[in-house]
């Protein structure tokens, strides 16, 4: 009689979803730097490997907000450059990225708040009239959709991408309400050098994770670039210019 095979199960790999706080990860990570046309999805796949080889990345969502053309560095291009690079995004990944847009808002007539004079104490009765722009909805949405997926069970590997502690009560919620959840964070900011670092990690939401990751490096980002000409079915998205 012929032999049996066996048979060898193949371990369920962790269905992972990442959630990117794009203002944070921007402003903490890469406001400065030359890796701006940045697959988004490359970089967390990178980065979860190394972290927990048993995931699988099943789904990256950005949310972010729509520039406005008034405040950013280079006006209407920068909008412009925004919405060649969400493109570029959505055609390298059509199935595993998911962009998510909060709004901005602004007092159009300023707002004022107390003048910061150096070596003198705070004194609200001194004021300045300053542009206050705020991004609105992000932290909601990403708190919701976090724990939404993890309600529906969707996800089996939760990974937030951020620095920012408003998305604490989120991921306590979801530590006490889905146990069996792994929890992971990635801080968005630069290595540290030497003794000192160049934005200080929040401990509040590591506090709620199984695993942090601390910094994000130059090498990852680099190895995450998109292709300076992304195609299409007309004409391919071109790097902007100015990043």
């Amino acid at each position: 009689m012929p032999k049996k095979r066996a048979i060898v199960e193949t371990p369920q790999r962790k269905r992972t979803v990442v959630y990117i706080d794009g203002y944070n990860f921007y402003y903490g990570r890469l406001r400065g730097s030359s890796h701006k046309w940045l697959d988004v999805v490359s970089l967390f796949e990178q980065i979860i490997a190394i972290q927990d080889p048993e995931s699988s990345i099943q789904t990256v969502k950005f949310f972010t907000a729509y520039a406005l053309a008034k405040f950013a560095t280079h006006g209407q291009a920068s909008i412009e450059a925004q919405q060649a690079y969400h493109r570029a995004l959505a055609l390298r990944h059509p199935e595993r990225l998911e962009i998510v847009y909060g709004s901005h808002s602004h007092d159009k007539s300023g707002t004022l708040l107390p003048t910061y004079r150096a070596g003198e104490p705070f004194d609200r009765t001194i004021q300045s009239r300053v542009w206050k722009i705020e991004e609105k909805q992000t932290d909601v949405n990403l708190a919701i959709a976090m724990y939404r997926d993890a309600a529906k069970g969707l996800v089996d590997h939760l990974v937030i991408c951020s620095n920012d502690s408003d998305a604490e009560p989120a991921l306590k919620a979801i530590r006490e309400d889905f146990p069996q959840l792994t929890v992971g964070v990635i801080t968005p900011i630069r290595p540290a050098t030497g003794d000192t670092r160049h934005r200080s990690i929040s401990a509040s939401l590591s506090r709620h994770a199984h695993w942090t990751r601390q910094s994000i490096l130059d090498s990852e980002l680099e190895a995450s670039q998109l292709p300076d000409h992304v195609p299409t079915n007309k004409k391919p998205i071109r790097k902007p210019g100015h990043w």
